[in-house]
């Protein structure tokens, strides 16, 4: 189940820029978490709404989210080298981190299905293209609905395994899921974009000093 909500883990954010393509600067999305059932949705409700902000550069992009219960959490992606470093800090598990490749295998492809939807949604002037993803693993099923630009064509967190399936940055989407036998729906939407200059030591893969290898 940790790997299917790394998989579909998502950040992003935007400011008004038209319809112009942007390979570098900022996002910012907000993202918000809730349950049917009633004593789950209490205790997703203490975390609030969770923000992250993501910043990319051409083929290379980095999230950044502080949530405290979560901890912080800081993904960075190389889509040329297709590699993903994950960095946690949590005070219930220390400093870890995690290196790994982005493509998805073989076998996990077979798990996962991807439709083009007929649907488009306008989201802070971009029009997106929706996408119905369904995952399957490890007798669980994840299914997604993404409203996806490719006037920002950076991969994330949630569409870095599906290739060239799914082309752009989704700024609208909700993913369902079975947690304990309870239904759980988290919906990202991204609120701001920045068209700035980023510095390329942000999306350095080497992993920092006083972090662990997680298991």
């Amino acid at each position: 189940m940790k790997k299917l909500l790394v998989l579909f883990l998502v950040a992003s954010s935007i400011t008004m820029f038209g319809q112009d393509t942007i390979t570098e600067g900022m996002l910012v999305s907000n993202q918000t978490i809730a349950s049917d059932n009633p004593e789950m949705d209490a205790q997703l409700a203490l975390m609030g709404d969770m923000s992250t902000t993501t910043y990319f550069k051409d083929s290379k992009s980095r999230s950044e989210l502080s949530n405290p219960m979560s901890g912080d959490v800081t993904t960075i992606i190389d889509t040329d080298s297709k590699q993903m470093l994950m960095m946690m800090k949590n005070p219930m598990i220390g400093n870890k981190y995690m290196l790994k490749s982005i493509e998805m295998s073989e076998a996990d492809s077979k798990n996962v299905s991807i439709t083009k939807g007929d649907a488009k949604k306008t989201v802070l002037g971009y029009e997106c293209q929706q996408y119905l993803v369904t995952l399957k693993k490890d007798g669980q099923e994840v299914t997604a609905e993404l409203y996806v630009t490719d006037k920002i064509p950076v991969t994330n967190q949630m569409t870095g395994s599906f290739g060239d399936q799914i082309t752009g940055f989704p700024l609208y989407s909700t993913m369902v899921m079975e947690q304990m036998g309870a239904k759980m729906t988290i919906t990202t939407e991204v609120t701001e974009i920045k068209k700035q200059d980023v510095d390329v030591s942000k999306f350095d893969m080497t992993p920092p000093e006083g972090f662990e290898l997680m298991d």
